[in-house]
């Protein structure tokens, strides 16, 4: 039997770790040496490749000196955190990816406590070591120092550590002595991940990730966690309310490089899919069919924040959308439920209306763009944070937040913050560049990214992870513009927009379809305007020589999704559709 070890690969957000498991890849000799491979080759859907952060979790498996090697890459960001917790429980060690310049940042920390208490020994690498700058030693200083403050045990304390650069295909025991290979992480993760072990007895397998073959249906993911399975193996599945049933498996597949390849049995410690197997879900144990055993599920942490999705009910409904009615988004939401972790759905009074809790506007952001490419249409409301009563006192989520940007920028960032009810931890000087951390509410959050990069010129660079539920903070400030709300439904004319340029800034170009109740722009003043933009001007048959000056239209602006959530007040809502973003006033929905 092929030994196996069993790795996931963990850090901040932009510390490599896909460029990593790429290299791997190659070094493993994975492919031809003709074939075009581009670069991140695990981030293969398009949200992922043009956001360039990983969303989804996934697993390759290499060769290396005889012993098979299970890779599972994860993502950063701590909104995806629930994509972490499922697919730790697949891995023997993990590989802890840190940035030489900056260190240890707040998702390094997140990942790393989920992993230390699994009880996982990490090898720590020291990555972007040919950064300006850096300082490698002082990275590996302060990921000593954090698992110390995370309580890790003094066998997970005495890690080992390897220097490099992904991006340039090395890695070396010590960081001043490049070399031109990898070979020094991979002869680690030998030495010190430990062997997947064989377990006898009956079989258990808890289901950590799900796929979907047109073919074959529905598939499950899992490792092996004792025992032996077969094709065509009766077995039971145990649910997490501990209710039992019995079904039988019918293809059976490990992973070989980027695919699968079909076999007829699986010994424990393997990463294995296989399908035959009706209504399960994450979390469910797959185990004997005389004497079933469940194991323990996988502990998710609670969704922090809400929104409201809702049908598309505006005057241009179905117009660029397949799926438009409350029946699609109910069967689409409970499809997405089956694999997303940390997601929660909650029907409410109307039955066209669903309340959808995630980890955070980028969590739910993700679901939404995922939905509208696929051809969906719905209406969304402005975030909130969930509030739960805790002895009596009601207690909103806090975050740490840790903004990152030049010096001369930093009075900026905590007066931003502070406004928001934000308590200033620390100011730390890197170079020509500033760490603040706070702790900050979770409402404070939404709409900081982007005046921060606003007021910053784009320089601000913006972490945050979950801490715990504290006391109520008391009032925010709101936004302190109003809109400019369509008053007609028509076509928006450049003379129109040009004569109303002083009362505000506009979403809409001239030319655009538009509708009443429809937000077409900010108003310089805290209060609504109705404006009327498909007005034409009035035509004589007098020739005025000058009279007509040359109109100078200032550029539409374009609010991205994130954005566009994160603008609106509690009566407004986003219209989402495959091909546009609109913004609009609730209490025209009626009309």
């Amino acid at each position: 039997m092929t030994p196996i070890r069993n790795i996931a690969i963990i850090a901040h957000v932009d510390h490599g770790k896909t460029t990593l498991v790429d290299k791997i890849l190659h070094y493993c000799q994975l492919f031809r040496n003709n074939q075009e491979t581009g670069e991140l080759i695990l981030d293969n859907n398009d949200l992922e490749r043009e956001r360039g952060i990983t969303i989804l979790a996934k697993n390759v498996s290499v060769r290396y000196k005889d012993v098979k090697i299970n890779i599972i890459d994860t993502p950063g960001h701590a909104d995806f955190g629930g994509e972490v917790e499922r697919v730790l429980n697949m891995a023997d060690g993990v590989l802890l990816l840190v940035d030489a310049f900056e260190g240890p940042m707040p998702q390094t920390r997140f990942v790393l406590q989920k992993a230390l208490q699994m009880g996982l020994k990490p090898i720590v690498v020291v990555n972007k070591v040919d950064k300006p700058n850096c300082d490698p030693e002082a990275a590996h200083e302060a990921v000593f120092d954090l698992m110390f403050s995370l309580d890790a045990t003094e066998e997970q304390l005495d890690f080992p550590c390897v220097y490099g650069s992904a991006k340039q295909n090395w890695m070396s025991y010590d960081w001043k002595q490049p070399t031109d290979t990898i070979e020094p992480l991979m002869d680690m993760v030998l030495k010190h991940v430990p062997a997947a072990v064989s377990l006898e007895g009956t079989p258990q397998l808890l289901i950590t990730s799900l796929d979907y073959s047109s073919y074959t249906g529905r598939m499950a993911i899992g490792r092996l966690h004792r025992g032996t399975l077969k094709e065509n193996q009766p077995v039971c599945v145990v649910k997490r309310d501990g209710t039992v049933t019995k079904s039988r498996i019918k293809e059976l597949y490990i992973f070989e490089g980027l695919g699968r390849t079909r076999v007829e049995s699986v010994q424990a410690g393997e990463i294995c899919a296989f399908n035959g197997i009706e209504g399960f879900e994450i979390g469910d144990t797959i185990a004997d069919y005389e004497n079933p055993e469940a194991l323990p599920p996988i502990a998710i942490d609670e969704p922090t924040m809400s929104m409201v999705f809702t049908i598309n009910d505006s005057p241009f409904f179905g117009k660029e959308g397949k799926f438009v009615t409350s029946r699609h988004l109910k069967d689409r939401l409970e499809k997405e439920l089956e694999k997303n972790l940390a997601l929660r759905v909650e029907a409410t009074d109307s039955a066209d209306t669903f309340r959808v809790f995630g980890r955070g506007v980028l969590h739910l952001s993700v679901l939404i763009e995922t939905m509208r490419r696929e051809g969906y249409e719905l209406q969304i409301g402005n975030p909130q944070v969930i509030i739960k009563e805790i002895d009596g006192v009601k207690c909103e989520p806090m975050e740490e937040l840790v903004i990152d940007l030049p010096e001369s920028m930093s009075g900026t960032a905590v007066d931003m913050a502070t406004l928001r009810k934000g308590d200033m931890l620390n100011m730390t000087p890197k170079g020509d560049r500033m760490i603040l951390t706070f702790h900050i509410p979770s409402r404070g959050l939404i709409g900081l990214r982007n005046a921060l990069l606003t007021s910053t010129a784009g320089e601000a660079i913006m972490n945050h992870r979950f801490l715990e539920f504290q006391p109520l903070k008391g009032d925010l400030p709101k936004r302190t513009n109003g809109s400019l709300v369509s008053m007609e439904q028509g076509t928006s004319i450049a003379y129109s927009i040009d004569r109303l340029q002083d009362r505000g800034r506009f979403f809409i170009e001239p030319g655009e379809e538009i509708y009443a109740g429809q937000i077409t722009g900010e108003h310089t003043r805290g209060s609504d305007l109705e404006v009327n933009l498909t007005k034409g001007k009035k035509l004589t048959n007098v020739r005025a020589s000058g009279s007509d000056e040359k109109m100078r239209i200032a550029p539409a602006i374009k609010l991205r999704l994130e954005e566009a959530l994160e603008y609106i007040q509690s009566d407004e809502l986003v219209e989402v559709t495959p091909k546009s973003l609109r913004l609009r006033k609730m209490k025209t929905r009626k009309a």
